[in-house]
């Protein structure tokens, strides 16, 4: 065989391999999360069988923060993160006059998680709880993102219903916010765990899960999110015009969502402050250490390969409207 047949069939296989990881990077890349009519209602505890229409995030605030819930069965776990979440927001509306709204995403729930939130709103009777109920599991980041998308606040916090992280400590990043957005600036402020990771609260977990930690830290530092040391924790703070720039163009549903919601906000050139929470794992957590590992690592390849081949992009705008499919025109 001559060096030109080489050179063809070398070529020819390089052509092939191309190909090959590009299929897949269609097929492995998720369409768009289009919502359908009844998850765009949500019911309150003032009239629990009402459905009501949702707002839209490009509408004006009417409220100073929306606290999104993502929820999937936590029956078991809302009921505590729910008495400390209103707990506090009731005392900053009374001492501060902070008015809020706090919007659970039921996704997809089997064991009654919307009826539940209900029935914990109705005993604040001066709260604001809205229970909106996805037909189908989409995924954490699904749900924060349709929470995201039709949130009232100035502000918008994401936050997990196991109630791990410590919820009184949203006035640290309230502070920070107030710092690097004075005016409303688009703007985000992660809750970290980094400065746990040499104590009890993490040196005690399983050592498979402190194994994707340190292991999931190395792939972020690759993948352009090194800056944030720790990208997972799901107690995130998001100015409305940061609100409007980022969920409409976020892809990912799965665990590994928070990275892309990341990097979207490095690409607009967001500034972004990481500041110190309290935190304690919770039992009864839905992540499957090992199959969701592989799915994180996939989801990774994914979303770089999409933005470093312009299949995702994010329009220069500083007020994206969001049309019926999620996208932005």
């Amino acid at each position: 065989m001559d060096n030109s047949t080489l050179l063809y069939s070398g070529l020819g296989l390089v052509a092939a391999t191309l190909g090959t990881a590009y299929t897949l990077l269609v097929l492995w890349s998720p369409d768009t999360i289009v919502p359908k009519p009844p998850e765009k209602t949500y019911r309150s505890p003032r009239k629990p069988s009402a459905k009501l229409p949702l707002p839209s995030v490009r509408d004006s605030p009417s409220v100073d923060l929306t606290v999104v819930i993502p929820a999937y069965n936590e029956t078991a776990r809302l009921p505590e993160m729910f008495s400390t979440t209103l707990a506090h927001l009731e005392s900053t509306r009374t001492s501060q006059g902070r008015s809020y709204e706090v919007l659970v995403v039921d996704d997809g729930s089997r064991d009654g998680t919307a009826d539940l939130a209900l029935k914990l709103g109705a005993q604040y009777p001066q709260s604001d709880v809205r229970v909106v109920v996805l037909e189908k599991n989409v995924g954490k980041g699904g749900a924060v993102r349709h929470g995201m998308l039709h949130g009232r606040g100035r502000r918008l916090l994401m936050v997990d219903a196991d109630g791990a992280s410590r919820f009184e400590d949203l006035e640290l990043l309230w502070k920070a916010m107030d710092e690097i957005s004075p005016k409303g600036e688009a703007a985000v402020v992660v809750g970290s765990r980094a400065h746990l990771v040499k104590t009890e609260a993490v040196v005690k977990r399983s050592l498979l899960r402190n194994v994707l930690m340190y292991g999931l830290h190395t792939i972020l530092r690759i993948v352009g999110v090194g800056h944030i040391r720790d990208t997972q924790c799901g107690f995130k703070l998001f100015s409305r015009r940061a609100a409007q720039q980022i969920f409409p163009h976020q892809h990912l549903a799965t665990w590994i969502f928070d990275v892309e919601l990341l990097l979207l906000a490095k690409e607009l050139r967001m500034p972004v402050a990481e500041v110190p929470i309290e935190w304690h794992e919770v039992g009864g957590s839905k992540l499957n250490v090992f199959a969701d590992s592989l799915q994180m690592l996939r989801d990774l390849l994914v979303l770089r390969a999409n933005l470093l081949l312009g299949r995702w992009t994010v329009p220069r705008t500083t007020s994206p409207v969001e049309n019926g499919s999620g996208k932005s025109k």
